[in-house]
């Protein structure tokens, strides 16, 4: 005897069971199938599917501590060594240091906002950044 919201067509049915336990890449990977296949977008509906099984599956959180590492100073490598001077509370010579040997971490451990904050400020020096 079937529920209320479960349905009552065998397939359809058996088509959930088969998508409950698939990885979210697989369910990614599904979705961009039919949206090409039938013309149409899923954006909304997908993020709400695909959190489902992330959380049932126990898969790791979202990662809440960035390092902030300075891939290259660019062209303005005086700007960019204020702005590390800045961010960091190194001396010159230490932000210089820094500066020189991109790729380097300016920051480790820190939130995403802050990542994201140090990221602009930096780009917005001439310097090019990178997130892990």
């Amino acid at each position: 005897m079937t529920t209320a919201t479960e349905p009552k067509s065998e397939k359809i049915q058996t088509i959930i069971s088969d998508v409950s336990n698939l990885t979210v890449l697989e369910l990614s990977e599904l979705v961009k199938a039919l949206e090409t296949k039938f013309g149409v977008s899923a954006a909304a509906p997908v993020a709400v599917a695909a959190s489902a099984p992330v959380a049932a599956g126990g898969a790791p959180e979202q990662k809440t501590e960035f390092e902030v590492i300075l891939s290259g100073s660019g062209d303005k490598k005086i700007q960019v060594i204020k702005v590390i001077r800045e961010l960091t509370g190194l001396g010159l010579k230490e932000a210089k240091d820094l500066v020189d040997g991109a790729p380097k971490t300016i920051k480790a451990s820190v939130t995403k906002e802050e990542a994201e904050n140090i990221k602009v400020k930096v780009e917005a020096a001439g310097g090019k950044v990178d997130l892990k």
